[in-house]
């Protein structure tokens, strides 16, 4: 029988989960999906993606797709050998062993303002660079039988467009590996060699919109991307609109025309899905720090929200400073959170509460002012993410950011970039789909992040009693 292809799937390849969309090309509507979980840790056989990613596509069934595209998580290492195995587990992103390799590689290399100068990111331990680094000098024994480096959504398309099949990733996700280069446009295989100790064979960057294969079943499959610029290519910001995505670590980034150096190590320069550029800075403390304030106090997420909604702003002069595991912007791999300016008077689990928002809020208004700092345009927030969904976090968020904000849709934002993707590559041109602004909330007041950052400010830097 006859395939008869209308749809395109988008897959989002994430640390928790394989999640799938079947959509119409034509506007972008959902018309199936599934999910399958993946296992808890810090490293993974890839395998076990590709297993949730084989249930997921058997759940929806892809009789009537014609294209398919992956947006992965990013910055994972997957070494192989000569047959294309893998030598060990992957290293994730939230993998933190690899922070004193990225500080050795920093020195090595003349200091952070030369690695913003040669690939637009200062290296910290989520980059892939720094994990080939940690595994020649912890694993020599592994480092040994191998042979070439994938990216976790590299080595999903490459399984999609079976054996034998050339390997391909994309500008955006190749610039979150600390040795391709948005300045240049290019890998920096120095860089790669002087993190292993030898080269190895890297995917070929395949252009936007590019078909890098097919799957044994004859679906086009698209370049893929990394799962923040496959966000990015899904909500398509719009000049000066920075999306601000509370899951549980956090991002800020947006569109730029051109790379960002940043030598403060803030802002990775990344680049997008489209041919231009995604400056982005990653914390890993978002949503996961509401998740803990209402563990703390014993209540389900509507209880949080109404007990920070009925403090006033400041919570009574208590700070929390979020860093429950550790931060990445800024590089703290080792801090801790805490709660700081706590009285007999501000004592109250409505006021814990409302430290709680108000600190995850101002360590997202970091980033976004570190963005601004590089001559980003930084005028209106969109809100996405699991953590947007908190009726607390949408109304503090505009007086804590200093920024109009506009709370998205709930949406599988990254696997329907990963369609949209998939759909220009069947088409030959990007589909015009937009995505539902669900509300709008304005600054009332100026002085309540002005007075809200100061003090949190002082307590990040050290300076708070």
């Amino acid at each position: 029988m006859a395939r008869s292809e209308r749809y395109v799937a988008g897959i989002d390849s994430s640390t928790q989960a394989t999640k799938v969309l079947v959509v119409d090309p034509a506007d972008g509507t959902i018309v199936r999906e599934a999910r399958r979980g993946h296992p808890d840790g810090t490293e993974v056989d890839p395998q076990a993606w590709w297993d949730a990613l084989a249930g997921a596509l058997g759940e929806v069934g892809t009789s009537d797709v014609a294209a398919i595209g992956v947006a992965g998580q990013q910055h994972g290492m997957v070494l192989l050998d000569e047959g294309g195995e893998p030598v060990r587990d992957a290293l994730l992103w939230n993998d933190t062993r690899s922070a004193p390799d990225a500080e050795a590689l920093i020195e090595e290399l003349g200091g952070p303002d030369k690695w913003a100068e040669a690939v637009g990111t200062v290296p910290v331990a989520s980059i892939t660079a720094t994990k080939l680094r940690w595994t020649s000098r912890a694993e020599p024994e592994v480092a040994d039988r191998a042979r070439r480096v994938m990216l976790p959504h590299d080595w999903l398309t490459w399984r999609l467009c079976g054996s034998p099949a050339e390997a391909t990733t994309d500008r955006g996700d190749a610039s979150g590996t600390g040795y391709w280069s948005t300045v240049t446009d290019s890998y920096r295989p120095d860089l790669l060699e002087m993190a292993f100790g030898r080269g190895l064979d890297v995917p070929r960057v395949a252009a936007p919109g590019e078909v890098v294969g097919r799957t044994p079943d004859g679906l086009a499959v698209s370049a893929g991307t990394g799962d923040n610029a496959g966000a990015s290519l899904a909500i398509g910001p719009g000049p000066g609109e920075v999306v601000v995505s509370i899951g549980t670590s956090g991002a800020v980034f947006t569109g730029h025309d051109r790379p960002t150096t940043d030598a403060s190590g803030l802002v990775a320069g990344f680049a997008d899905a489209r041919g231009g550029y995604l400056p982005l800075l990653a914390t890993l403390n978002a949503a996961r720090v509401l998740g803990a304030g209402a563990a703390l106090l014993g209540v389900d997420p509507a209880g949080f929200d109404e007990l920070a909604r009925a403090a006033a702003p400041g919570a009574g002069g208590l700070t929390l400073l979020p860093y429950l595991d550790g931060e990445r912007t800024p590089n703290r791999p080792e801090a801790r959170g805490r709660y700081v300016g706590l009285t007999t008077a501000n004592a109250t689990r409505e006021n814990l509460a409302r430290a709680t928002v108000e600190g995850m809020l101002c360590g997202l208004a970091d980033a976004v002012d570190a963005l601004a700092a590089q001559d980003v345009p930084t005028r209106r927030a969109l809100l996405i993410g699991g953590g947007s969904r908190s009726g607390a976090v949408a109304d503090l968020a505009p007086d804590v950011l200093g920024l109009p904000v506009e709370v998205l849709a709930p949406q599988e934002y990254v696997a329907l970039g990963a369609a949209r993707q998939a759909a220009w590559a069947l088409h030959g041109e990007e589909p015009g789909w937009t995505v539902a602004r669900e509300t709008t909330r304005d600054v009332t007041d100026a002085s309540i992040s002005e007075q809200v950052r100061s003090r949190y400010a002082d307590v990040r830097d050290g300076r708070a009693p």
